[in-house]
């Protein structure tokens, strides 16, 4: 917590990629994307939530994978469509505390996620590009404003939703 005791916010952005298909994916892999992607962000709130002030805000970022299908992103969407049912659930159950919880799904971001797949692949680049109604993948400060929103105090009323930030990707 960085030498503070109480917090106002917890964002949980940290996440691992896995392109394989289900048929493919040796349950050593299913554990670590599990331990990551799900149990990580489940026990961290959990710790952290005695340390959250009342009114406080959790966010967890999810993917657009959860609504659409790309081949080879079965196991990592499942996991991520949990944190989706997690969020719902850490809603009603913190309401009473008056923290609210969403999740965020991007789209393809260019950044280092996947080997920075999308930023430094000019043929992924090309793809997410034409699949996107905005003609473009997106780029971190496509992300941070949006979340940065949703801890202010003009989102308070937001609460369990999941909101895409995709540039419209697969309409």
């Amino acid at each position: 917590m960085l030498g503070a005791e109480r917090l106002d916010y917890l964002v949980n952005n940290a996440g691992i990629s896995h392109h394989k298909a289900l048929e493919n994916t040796t349950e050593a892999e299913l554990d670590q994307l599990y331990e990551v992607n799900f149990k990580g962000v489940f026990f961290l709130t959990q710790q952290l939530l005695p340390h959250i002030n009342d009114g406080g805000r959790i966010i967890n970022i999810s993917t657009g994978l959860t609504r659409f299908c790309v081949p080879d992103s079965g196991p990592y969407a499942a996991l991520k469509g949990a944190i989706e049912v997690l969020t719902r659930y850490q809603a009603k159950e913190l309401g009473p505390r008056r923290i609210t919880v969403n999740s965020v799904a991007p789209g393809a971001i260019q950044t280092d996620f996947s080997g920075g797949a999308v930023r430094d692949n000019p043929e992924a680049n090309k793809f997410v590009s034409s699949v996107t109604a905005l003609g473009r993948p997106g780029l971190p400060d496509d992300i941070g404003p949006l979340v940065a929103s949703l801890l202010s105090e003009d989102s308070r009323w937001v609460n369990a939703q999941r909101i895409e930030a995709s540039g419209g990707m697969f309409l």
